[in-house]
This record gives C-alpha cells, sequence and structure tokens, in this order.
C-alpha cells in the first residue's frame, strides 16, 4: 500500500528557492556564464554552481584594496566510500598542478577538493574528472552529498563488503538525474557510463512516497526545488565508527546473520553539526535510533525519510533548514509517523548493537585476501609538497608504480588498497624517504585531530584552522607534559567558523572558529563519537590557550577515574566544577621558565628558516628550534 499525503501548504520560501526552480534542471545560469569572458560568477550563478561540486572562493590573503578580487573555484568530488581509482587520482594530481594551486585536499566526508581553479579553466576541468571515471555532481549543494563508509578494504569481512556496496547503491539513488551536467561539461557527451544496481533504478522510479503519486520526469527523487538544504548520508557497521555515524541525516547500519548474509539495516537518522554563534535556534545534534528496515525496503525507506524531509524542510530560513531541525520541531514520534505513512508499513525496532568505537586504519592490515592495505596519514588532509614533506610526491609515486586505488578517510588520510605483499617494502621506503611519518609515530593529539581548510579560501571562516592546529596541537603537547600528562590523547577538532565541516561538536576538545583569531571551546564528546560536547567558554584567543587550558588539564590529572578519557571526565566532572578549580588554579612554573640566557650562534641561513617556520607555526623561534632537536640530544 502506498500513502499519498496531502501536499504541503504553500509557504513563504528564500530567494534561493527561485534561482532552483529557474534554473530549468540546474543548467542556468551557469550554461550561459561559463561562456562569458568574466573571472567569476554571479550570485545565482554561484549557487547553481554548487550543485555541479564547485564553490566560487577567492584567497583572502592577496586580496587588494581597489583591485577585483582573485577569484578562483574550488571543485570537490562525489566518491562514494573515498574511493578513488588510480588514473582518477592521477589526473587530480595533473589538475592540482595545470590548473590548481598545487595542492590536494582530503576532506572529512572521504573526498579529494581542488582548489585555486579559475573560472575560465572551469570546464576543462570537469571534463578531465569526468573522463578519468571521477564526479562532481551532487558534491555540493541542497541535495545528497558524498555518501561515506568505512575505509577499510576487508574482502574477508562480508559487512565490510555490504557497507561498500550500498554506500554506492544510496548515492546513485539520490544522484541528480538531470541531464544538465554532461550537457554543460561534456557538451552532452556522457563520457563514462557506470552500471547502476538494477534494484536501485526500480526503487529511484517507484511510486513509493511521492506526494502526488508519480515521480517527476527529470528529477524522480527532488523534483524542481530540490532538497531545502544539503543531506548527508553514511553506511556502516556495528561497531566502527569511522564515519562519525551520529551527525549524519541518515546512517545505514548493516545488520547481518551469524553466515555473514545480510538481513538488513539499523537506521539513525537527524544528526548535523551546523549552527550559527549566538542563534539559540541553531544547534548541533546526534541523530536518533529510528527502527530497523529490512533489506529488501531499505531503498524505498530512505526515498520515505528524504521525502518527508524535502515536503516539510524549511524553505524559508535556511538556519534551520536541516533535517535535524524538523525532527526537533515535530518530535520524533511524528516524524516517523510520516516516514511510516510514506514507507507504506511500519518499522521495526532497533536492533542491539555492539559499543561503537573510532577508528582511522593508519598503518598496514591484512586485507583478507592475501593481499594489504596501508592506512597513510596526510597532516590535515593536506596533499602538498613543504620542505622534508612531500606527501604529494609520494603519492603519486606510489600509484604510478604499483596502479593501486585508494580510498579517503574520514579523518582526512589515504588507505592504499590491494598491495601485493612483496611491494610492502618499496611502498613503504617511498612514504620513508618523502618525510610521511610512520604512524605509530605520528604523536597521538594529530592522529586523532581534525580541522578544516578556513582562510584563506572559505568565505565562511572567521580565523584560522588548518593553518594554525599543527602549533596548537604542538602548545597542548607541552601543556600536558608540564602537568605531568605525558602520554595523553584525546580528539580535537577545529574549525574556522560553526558549520563544523570537521565535526568539533563530537570532539573532546573542540576550537569553533568565533572572531578573528579566537575561538568557542567546547569539551566533553565521547572518544568514539557518540556523544555531543557542549560550548565551555567564548572567545579564547589563541594566545591565551596555555592560560585557559592548563587548570582544565590539571584538574583532569588530580580528579580522573582509572581509564577515563578527557572528555568522559569533562562530561562527568560538570563545567561548573571545572570552572570553579580554574579560578583558584595557581599556574605550574615550568623548570628553566623565565628569560632565555643561553644563546647558541647559528648560520643566517638557519636563522632564515627558523623566523619562517615560526612565523608560519605561529609560535617562537627558540620553540620551533628546541621541538627539532630536543628529542635528538635525549
Amino acid at each position: 500500500m502506498v500513502y499519498t499525503p496531502t501536499k504541503p501548504a504553500e509557504k513563504k520560501v528564500s530567494k534561493l528557492e527561485g534561482i532552483k526552480e529557474r534554473s530549468q534542471f540546474l543548467r542556468e545560469p551557469v550554461a550561459t556564464e561559463l561562456k562569458e569572458d568574466t573571472t567569476h560568477f554571479t550570485e545565482a550563478g554561484i549557487q547553481i554552481l554548487k550543485f555541479h561540486g564547485s564553490y566560487q572562493q577567492y584567497n583572502r590573503d592577496e586580496v587588494v584594496r581597489g583591485e577585483e578580487k582573485p577569484y578562483s573555484m574550488m571543485l570537490r568530488l562525489r566518491n562514494p566510500g573515498g574511493y578513488i581509482p588510480p588514473e582518477l587520482y592521477l589526473t587530480l594530481d595533473d589538475i592540482s598542478d595545470k590548473y590548481g594551486n598545487h595542492t590536494l585536499r582530503a576532506t572529512t566526508r572521504q573526498a579529494f577538493q581542488l582548489h585555486g581553479i579559475l573560472k575560465k579553466n572551469l570546464k576543462a576541468t570537469l571534463a578531465d574528472i569526468i573522463r578519468s571515471m571521477g564526479s562532481t555532481l551532487g558534491a555540493c549543494g541542497d541535495l545528497s552529498r558524498n555518501v561515506m563508509a568505512p575505509p577499510a578494504p576487508y574482502k574477508n569481512k562480508p559487512e565490510y563488503i555490504l557497507a561498500r556496496k550500498y554506500a554506492t547503491n544510496i548515492a546513485d539513488l539520490l544522484t541528480p538525474q538531470t541531464p544538465a551536467y554532461y550537457e554543460i561539461w561534456l557538451d552532452g557527451e556522457k563520457a563514462v557510463t557506470t552500471e547502476e544496481d538494477p534494484e536501485v533504478v526500480a526503487a529511484r522510479l517507484s511510486e513509493t512516497g511521492q506526494v502526488e503519486g508519480s515521480p517527476h520526469p527529470v528529477e524522480p527523487i527532488y523534483g524542481v526545488q530540490y532538497m531545502p538544504r544539503k543531506f548527508k548520508c553514511a553506511v556502516t557497521v556495528p561497531g566502527d565508527n569511522s564515519v562519525d555515524a551520529y551527525t549524519q541525516d541518515v546512517t545505514l547500519v548493516v545488520i547481518t546473520d551469524s553466515n555473514g548474509e545480510l538481513e538488513g539495516f539499523n537506521v539513525i537518522a537527524g544528526g548535523g553539526m551546523g549552527r550559527t554563534h549566538n542563534k539559540e535556534e541553531t544547534f548541533a545534534r546526534t541523530g536518533d535510533h529510528i527502527g530497523y528496515v529490512d533489506k529488501d525496503d531499505v531503498y524505498d525507506l530512505v526515498k520515505a525519510i528524504v521525502f518527508t524531509q524535502r515536503d516539510y524542510g524549511e524553505r524559508y530560513n535556511r538556519r534551520v533548514s536541516r533535517m535535524k531541525y524538523l525532527i526537533h520541531r515535530w518530535g520524533l514520534p511524528k516524524f516517523i509517523q510520516e516516514v511510516e505513512k510514506r514507507f507504506g508499513k511500519k518499522i521495526d525496532g532497533f536492533r542491539s548493537l555492539p559499543e561503537w568505537k573510532y577508528e582511522d586504519y593508519l598503518g598496514w592490515h591484512e586485507q583478507g585476501d592475501g593481499k594489504l592495505f596501508v592506512g597513510v596519514h596526510v597532516r590535515n588532509g593536506r596533499v602538498h609538497n613543504q620542505g622534508k614533506l612531500r606527501n604529494k610526491l609520494a603519492l603519486r609515486e606510489i600509484v604510478e608504480k604499483f596502479n593501486l586505488s585508494m580510498r579517503v578517510t574520514p579523518s582526512q588520510n589515504v588507505v592504499f588498497c590491494d598491495v601485493n605483499p612483496e611491494d610492502k617494502v618499496a611502498i613503504q621506503a617511498i612514504l620513508d624517504k618523502n618525510g610521511i611519518t610512520v604512524h605509530s609515530k605520528v604523536d597521538s593529539l594529530e592522529r586523532y585531530g581534525m580541522a578544516c581548510p578556513a582562510l584563506p579560501t572559505c568565505g565562511l571562516a572567521v580565523t584560522e584552522s588548518e593553518r594554525i592546529m599543527p602549533s596548537m596541537l604542538g602548545r597542548i603537547r607541552k601543556l600536558l607534559n608540564k602537568v605531568g600528562l605525558k602520554n595523553e590523547t584525546f580528539v580535537t577538532r577545529m574549525t574556522g567558523c560553526p558549520n563544523g565541516c570537521a565535526r568539533p561538536y563530537m570532539a573532546e576538545l573542540g576550537f569553533v572558529g568565533q572572531a578573528p583569531n579566537s575561538y568557542q571551546l567546547w569539551l566533553g564528546g565521547s572518544p568514539n563519537q557518540t556523544r555531543l560536547a557542549r560550548p565551555y567558554m567564548d572567545r579564547m584567543h589563541e594566545a591565551n590557550l596555555e592560560k585557559e587550558l592548563e587548570p582544565l588539564f590539571a584538574c583532569f590529572k588530580q580528579n580522573r577515574n582509572e581509564g577515563e578519557s578527557f572528555g568522559d571526565f569533562c562530561d562527568r566532572y560538570t563545567f561548573e566544577a571545572l570552572r570553579t578549580f580554574a579560578e583558584t588554579y595557581e599556574p605550574i612554573k615550568a623548570v628553566g621558565s623565565g628569560r632565555r640566557r643561553n644563546r647558541v650562534g647559528v648560520s643566517d641561513e638557519l636563522f632564515a628558516k627558523l623566523k619562517a617556520k615560526a612565523k608560519a607555526n605561529g609560535t617562537s623561534m627558540a620553540d620551533v628550534l628546541e621541538a627539532a632537536i630536543g628529542d635528538r640530544l635525549d
């Protein structure tokens, strides 16, 4: 039985809704403006361009008063489960040098981004990507974003194979069907034809959940106005929270029987990170347990959830347009009731799961079919050649020599798949010679930390994130050592604005950009990413990091339970008690503190290098020198 609900009453909508409706299914004004000899798109063009996977930006470090802004485009890929075949990676690497800013960036949604693409080169860039088995369609905009899955390419664990398969299928189900993408970027040629699962094709065209009983002939899922805001999905396996399952609009958890055969999926819905400072109606939210769905019904249930948000999500005030706000307004029972009406049947109860664990898959692992996979650490996701760290050279050499595919991870690293055991030594040698730290030697704060790009390219950033994160983590490590927590670690995340791209609201220690050089401090998330952090302090200036964090770490050391993590401690101990402790805390005087009296002469060349490094890290030359040589003298 298919339920056909009453169409929602007409409501006041935002200007962007009109732009979407008039776009001729994402054609205009992009198609027209692309042919114009200009350096940038209009506001309407910018909004529709997002659906094609691109944001218009400008480098805020290079703005000159009185001159036109240095416009360029950021391109983001759509690659479900982070999968990047070798030919596509080599194309991306080529494009980054030919048209971009000589870097790639691994995102927290398992995709690569390209920065610095000029408008005049945009069509050639997109054409190269598409012809290399890539796509950017739906990587941005008001529709389903890149679908996530655990990056581990296990071949002997059926649930992982199923998670990868269904991530691809859900991505296909929710991909825009408009021909505009290929019309604009390939002049109508569909260069790469991928074969979709017949069940996905049938589900997309079925009438289940449709408001008026039949799907739209061009966009059977989205209709003429697409979604109210972005929509994020993930597929994972019980216990593996590498995908931050509770931050997604919809997460499917694979449920198998004792023989590894698929039975169905647990469904979590209503998560989301974005919020706005000083707007209490906006908030981060973790997803709710919706229930369990049989494998044969999973596509219809996903559609029912999508259609509920499509038809009832807020379309005027975009700040509160995500599905989490719809569930918050309605309450979970009403939301489930509406989904069930569209689904055509009752949703079964949520099945019990093992405890979640946050995984990053760095280092070497058995793949389960006689081959290996290796997780490679990429600091803050930035693939580039800088100083002794040449991860861009390393990744290219490995792909070229061994023809390996990779998976981008949700923690901004990469995993090389299907490695022949006899190639392990050679691959490790390439990583070593290009300065890529062996995973066991990566500082654990850095290993479990994440940052968004922020300045200088993100137009929403109010302060630094990626560029300052390494120095901030270094200062935190020194503080931990100072108070006697030498080997302590926790999940630290930083964003340059409150939109939460690096998911700071799930961190044990989160920094959220609030003003230039200042952050809102969030504490109390869980190590396995299942509990929201809470705001502890506003406008913490980065210069005051030691002053504000030392009392917290000292209190943690004195009052923690055995084995208790920092996030769990902050959640248990209460913020009121933390503030009370901080008010009377006397900072520990570091051994040798005070003015440095010992002097060591260095060459002019080394002095220049120290000065540049200190400026880049936001610290002193003495600190850079101590960090560089301190361990070598032990």
